[in-house]
């Protein structure tokens, strides 16, 4: 049973890994969730479109549960929400922009009536009460607009989770991080620092996103025809440097791509993207203009299959063309596992005659995480007694750690833990006390359902090494194989040349008959033989283990 002064913390998503944030702090009677994110499958999962976080350990405390409280409107943060939220059904609390953001997700799956959605400001609501604790929300710079980190009141100490956050000087909303609230803690006393860490890997600090449009100044003003933009639906301070820049060179901004052009309508009719000279059109007005007075913000940038860049690289677009005066600025870095998909659209555009800009030869991109000098800050500015780095993969924990070392943390005061670790905090000390489940959920299409490790390694099997079929019809009653047992090939690199065919088939023959002279044999039993023959040979020539699928038939008998 828990302490009635303790606070555990559970990662169920965004430890060790990049994406799916949400994590859980439960006191003896309530609980908080912090973001409801969803994350991106990798090359080890071919064919999942979206992975969620498992939230059973929610859904069986869902009585406890205060509120879900959102930092920001990324899909890492509140991407599972359309998926889960229907599960726990809890007070979803969220800043003005995230909420509409959120509203329009929970529309597009008809829950936007049945949210209890509550919005708050940080400068008009200090302090949102959650049962035991107390959340104090403050501002922080990220690459979307109306961000936050919170500070959390429990029975065991003040908890300060930084969120997402960089400390940009020079922010396209005008609106810093809230450098004296950060201060404040400190002074007040910090158990424990949950820290983004997957930006470390930079020394220094992260450059402001005014450089990006600095950069868009200098390729805008250069462009003979059409420009097209692709960046992340959700960078709305990247859409308004598009916009700021067009506007004065005589040139209009369409979007295409659907989640994008929702983003950009919630930002405009919530005040948070600004367009007083009317320089955004609709797409169908685009077509009017002249190619030298236009410029399209499109979907894709991590070379998504279907969103709109994709398909104007692959000629299946129906609105635009790339010809030799156009410009595609790629304006993002891949996500670690799109690297493969984003280059071969930059190659098929360079291929086609545009000019492409992208993140390795300028700076059309910048990321909107701390560097390794603002992380150092971070934990200068709250002095935490104990540092807990997430957001990242193993390698950024582990130098999340090497830099608490370097700050003068013991070892007893760093804390890399892993989904599903229950971190125990108490007014003593901070520690792993415990692990519960946890586990994925993977959407295809529509359809969701719990990762199957083992459905996965066969698809990468497939993917890697293509799928034999072989099929044999057996009489039951003379125990022969009619005809000659057939071998079908899909995605096989190696060639089965036509005598290492037959004699594949005639060993198939000679074992399958050889066991139904032992008589009542089952068609299982046969398949597995079949499976087995097919294996040796296949192996032993050509060292190759493609998926084998044996189909072995009963002929009925006649009558």
């Amino acid at each position: 049973m828990q302490d009635a002064n303790s606070v555990q913390l559970i990662f169920l998503g965004g430890m060790a890994e990049v994406g799916k944030n949400i994590f859980v702090l439960e006191t003896e009677d309530d609980m908080v969730v912090i973001d409801f994110g969803l994350g991106f499958p990798d090359e080890s999962q071919p064919g999942v479109d979206v992975v969620l976080p498992d939230v059973t350990y929610l859904k069986e405390r869902r009585g406890k549960i205060q509120g879900i409280f959102i930092t920001h409107g990324h899909e890492d943060h509140i991407g599972a929400l359309p998926y889960l939220w229907s599960e726990v059904r809890a007070p979803i609390f969220a800043t003005r922009l995230t909420a509409g953001l959120i509203t329009g997700k929970m529309r597009e799956v008809k829950l936007d009536r049945e949210i209890d959605l509550r919005v708050f400001d940080p400068d008009e609501h200090p302090v949102l009460a959650a049962g035991a604790m107390m959340i104090e929300p403050f501002r922080v710079t990220h690459s979307i607009p109306d961000s936050v980190g919170f500070g959390i009141t429990t029975p065991a100490g003040l908890i300060v989770h930084t969120s997402d956050f960089k400390f940009d000087p020079t922010p396209v909303d005008n609106k810093l991080t809230d450098y004296d609230k950060l201060e404040q803690f400190g002074e007040r006393g910090v158990k424990l620092l949950i820290s983004d860490c997957v930006h470390i890997e930079t020394v220094g600090e992260t450059p402001s996103e005014r450089v990006v449009g600095e950069t868009y100044e200098q390729v805008f003003a250069q462009a003979p025809g059409r420009i097209i933009v692709a960046t992340f639906a959700s960078l709305i301070a990247r859409i308004q440097q598009v916009i700021d820049v067009a506007g004065p060179l005589g040139r209009k901004v369409a979007t295409l791509g659907r989640s994008l052009q929702n983003n950009v309508q919630i930002a405009q009719e919530l005040g948070y993207l600004k367009d007083p000279n009317s320089v955004l059109v609709d797409a169908r007005d685009a077509r009017k203009l002249a190619e030298d007075k236009i410029v399209y913000i499109v979907t894709g940038s991590q070379g998504e299959p279907m969103a709109v860049l994709s398909r104007i690289a692959n000629r299946d677009h129906h609105e635009i063309e790339i010809h030799d005066r156009d410009t595609v600025i790629v304006s993002a870095t891949p996500i670690p596992g799109n690297e493969t998909s984003v280059f071969r659209i930059i190659d098929q555009l360079f291929q086609q005659g545009a000019e492409v800009v992208y993140s390795a030869i300028a700076r059309v991109h910048v990321s909107g995480h701390a560097s390794r000098d603002e992380l150092r800050r971070m934990v200068g500015l709250v002095k935490p007694e104990h540092v807990l780095p997430t957001h990242g993969e193993y390698r950024h924990l582990a130098l999340y750690a090497d830099l608490a070392r370097e700050l003068g943390y013991d070892d007893d005061h760093i804390h890399k833990v892993g989904l599903g670790h229950v971190v125990t905090i108490t007014v003593e000390g901070v520690g792993v006390t415990d692990q519960i489940a946890t586990g994925r959920i993977f959407v295809e299409g529509r359809s969701m359902s719990s990762v199957d490790e083992e459905m996965l390694t066969h698809r990468s099997h497939l993917s890697r090494e293509g799928l034999i079929t072989v099929a044999a019809t057996i009489d039951p009653d003379s125990g022969r194989v009619i005809g000659d047992p057939e071998i079908v090939t899909i995605g096989v690199s190696i060639q089965l040349e036509q005598p290492l065919r037959d004699e594949m088939k005639v060993a198939l023959r000679e074992s399958l008959e050889k066991m139904m002279e032992r008589g009542n044999v089952s068609p299982e039993r046969l398949e597995n033989r079949m499976h087995s023959v097919t294996a040796s040979y296949l192996y032993r020539g050509h060292r190759r283990r493609p998926e084998i699928q044996p189909i072995a038939l009963l002929a009925s008998p006649v009558t």
